[in-house]
């Protein structure tokens, strides 16, 4: 019999030495106190082998000390075990200290056995016919079984209360460990009393490391795991279907349960319903699948996503599966408002520009065979609309745009909102009905109950010929067109030709060219002389002509309507008015009465300080501002008003004499004739070649020359280009003449040879 238990000791032993080292490599955190208890056992098997192989006293001694003085190693290390298992050390730090003194002091006492031999002896019986050494207990062995004992009661009750506190789904995994440890204590106990030669209980003692081994580091509590999934998946917003092996429902959620109506006596027919529910349901048996289900239609359309996951165990055997139908009906119909969004005017509900482009791009991509109009939609001066009769008024008159748009349109249109009153549309040019639009833009009045508004609406229309160009440019080019019929109610569609392209070719031809143009001179002053009474020379106008190096000799209709168009007029005129300054100031000993007058143009007030810029030049060049006039048109006027006329006070406090240009000829009238600053009046002799009745015109006139005289205006008329004409308004009382009956437009060196011959 000593055989078999030195077997069995020796494989607990080994069995927990390899524990051990499986505990120290673990990376949980409860390894390292699994891995000390169950090194700490180790010496008290170990002690009691000894003593159950040895013969000889000494040894069995040996064994002896090596056991007791163990088992405090052993209540040490399951104390630091039960505080890293159970939790909550930090309530006994105090009682924990108190315990591993007793243990240290008991290990004292048992080693002092060896001088005093006061805690136990040993003497000799025959086993099996040999000698067996079993112990003799003193008082020391009493205290020491006080303290070991005592600890593993308190170890006990810790457990105890843990399994009290926890959950009972958690009573698992204290149990298995408590009732292991009363089975070794029950155990150790029997064997005190019974005085049995042999200490079995060290084999329930090693059984217990082994125990907690497992229990600590690899137990699963399937129970527990069981019911933490079933609680997880109840409480889980997706419906979930639980199948076994052979496709059969076992276990819904409630969610599952409210989606299919049915009972869990009813989870048999969850196959059926699913078909049912989901007509086009693949394969509800295959294994692995996922795919997207709508039903309904319109407001009440719901959105679906299943997936099926097929579970298999170690060898691969399918053991069951689950389906899960997710009900993502918001998130649909979330992303299909933001993606509306991405996509639609939230004013209109049309198309945005970026998206509309997008579309057009693609219908122009995949439609080569059929030719598109690119239509750029534009509400004429829009800003009263809203001036007047309120911004909701105007949001209203956009909607009802929209809607006409919507209106017309066919499934081959793509339109949508430009930016603020325009709009686009791409449609195929069969489609187009250019009467019936005209007739329906001139009758477009908006409406709003209180209100209403005839619109003006223009069509600038570009058929599309280069498919490859950017949708954009398109739009461009439909818009260009519009400013064929700018300001005309008569008209509301227009359409982008070669000729219209050849003229924006043109103009961006001579605007890229003006600065080298301004540099090399290309540009230059031409002077129109301006007589007196007796036809002498008294001035001249400063007129701009471009001698082109490529395009010859170019008319001023050619390139100044560009320039006041895009602002270049600015450099034009700030030039003109350094080279009138450069003539003025070479004139100075041969011609020094003689003034030249330059232009401002309307677009000069808006980009520099003209009054500085002027007074600069003379002062730069040495001039008298008297010989330098400033000439206006009315239309100058007719923006900022006092600004204007503050402005033209300034040039008059500084000495120049201000003409006004143009008079009779756009809104001339007597109440501008009265406020205004100037100290000239050109008066246009159109206001005399358009009238059907000249006798009124003629009184019109003189009655001009004459209230002019009155306010102490000079008055020069201009367009004079016969001798009758001159008689005539000598007679009435005008004192200055410009026209081509005394000289036409002439280059500086030519003007100056006039003025020569004049004298």
């Amino acid at each position: 019999m000593r055989e078999q238990f030195t077997v069995i000791f020796l494989l607990l032993i080994l069995g927990l030495m390899t524990c051990v080292n499986i505990a120290t490599r673990s990376r949980k955190k409860i390894s390292r106190p699994v891995g000390l208890l169950l090194a700490a056992l180790i010496p008290p098997v170990t002690g009691n082998l000894l003593i159950i192989c040895s013969t000889v006293q000494l040894y069995a001694d040996i064994g002896r000390y090596i056991y007791f003085i163990g088992m405090d190693f052993v209540m040490f290390a399951l104390m630091k075990f039960t505080d890293a298992y159970c939790g909550r050390p930090e309530k006994r730090i105090a009682l924990r200290n108190i315990c591993y003194a007793l243990l240290l002091i008991d290990a004292v006492q048992l080693f002092s056995n060896i001088f005093f031999g006061h805690a136990f002896g040993t003497e000799m019986i025959e086993v099996e016919g040999a000698p067996y050494y079993t112990f003799v207990p003193y008082i020391g062995q009493a205290f020491h079984r006080a303290v070991d004992y005592g600890l593993l009661v308190g170890v006990m009750i810790i457990f105890i209360a843990r399994m009290i506190r926890a959950p009972r789904i958690y009573l698992e995994r204290y149990a298995v460990i408590f009732i292991t440890m009363m089975i070794c204590a029950a155990w150790q106990t029997l064997y005190i009393f019974s005085r049995a030669p042999i200490d079995r209980s060290m084999i329930g003692f090693g059984v217990f490391g082994l125990l907690i081994f497992y229990f600590s580091l690899y137990y699963r509590p399937l129970r527990l795991l069981d019911r933490m999934l079933a609680d997880v998946a109840s409480q889980m917003n997706e419906a979930l279907f639980f199948f076994d092996a052979g496709e059969r429902c076992i276990w819904a959620n409630e969610p599952a349960m409210k989606f299919s109506e049915l009972t869990e006596d009813d989870l048999e027919k969850v196959p059926d319903f699913l078909e049912w529910r989901f007509e086009y349901i693949k394969d509800l048996h295959a294994e692995e699948w996922s795919s997207p289900y709508e039903i309904g239609t319109g407001d009440s359309k719901k959105y679906y996503f299943l997936d099926k996951h097929t579970l298999r165990d170690e060898k691969g055997r399918v053991t069951g599966s689950f389906l899960r139908v997710r009900d993502n009906t918001e998130e649909q119909k979330k992303l299909q408002r933001e993606l509306w969004c991405a996509s639609h005017d939230i004013l209109t509900g049309l198309y945005t520009r970026e998206f509309m482009y997008e579309r057009i791009h693609q219908a122009l991509t995949e439609d080569p065979d059929t030719d598109y109009y690119i239509v750029f939609v534009d509400v004429k001066n829009f800003k009263i609309v809203n001036d007047i009769f309120s911004t909701a008024f105007g949001d209203h008159a956009l909607r009802r745009i929209a809607a006409r748009i919507r209106g017309f349109s066919t499934e081959n249109w793509v339109y949508g909102r430009l930016a603020g009153a325009t709009f686009g549309v791409c449609l195929p040019v069969g489609e187009f009905q250019e009467e019936q639009l005209e007739r329906r833009l001139s009758g477009f009045i908006v409406s709003d109950g209180n209100h209403e508004y005839h619109l003006l609406i223009h069509l600038g229309v570009y058929q599309v010929t280069d498919r490859s160009a950017d949708v954009a440019t398109m739009f461009d080019r439909a818009y260009v067109a519009l400013s064929e019929i700018d300001e005309d109610y008569s008209r509301h569609i227009a359409y982008y030709d070669e000729e219209l392209r050849s003229k924006l070719v043109w103009e961006q031809h001579i605007s890229t060219q003006l600065g080298e143009a301004i540099a090399n001179r290309q540009i230059q002053p031409y002077l129109q002389p301006i007589v007196d009474s007796s036809g002498r020379p008294v001035g001249a106008e400063a007129l701009v002509r471009w001698i082109h190096p490529e395009d010859g000799f170019l008319s001023p209709g050619s390139f100044i309507p560009v320039f006041e168009k895009n602002g270049m007029i600015v450099e034009v005129d700030r030039y003109m008015w350094r080279c009138a300054c450069e003539i003025l100031s070479r004139w100075s000993d041969e011609l020094p009465d003689l003034f030249i007058s330059v232009n401002i143009s309307p677009k000069d007030f808006y980009f520099m300080d003209v009054v500085s810029e002027i007074k600069g030049l003379t002062e730069e060049y040495g001039i008298e501002p008297r010989r330098l006039r400033i000439e206006i048109t009315e239309t100058v006027m007719m923006n900022d008003g006092e600004d204007r006329m503050r402005i033209l006070n300034e040039f008059r406090e500084l000495g120049f004499i201000v003409e006004m240009d143009d008079f009779g000829s756009g809104y001339s009238s007597l109440n501008m004739l009265k406020d205004m600053p100037v100290d000239v009046l050109k008066i246009d002799m159109k206001f005399l070649s358009i009238s059907q009745n000249r006798d009124r015109a003629r009184k019109i006139v003189q009655s001009i020359i004459g209230l002019s005289a009155d306010l102490g205006i000079e008055s020069l008329t201009e367009g004079v280009e016969a001798e009758y004409q001159y008689n005539a308004l000598h007679e009435m009382g005008c004192k200055l003449f410009q026209g081509y009956l005394f000289s036409k437009p002439v280059p500086v060196a030519d003007f100056e040879k006039y003025c020569r011959d004049s004298r």
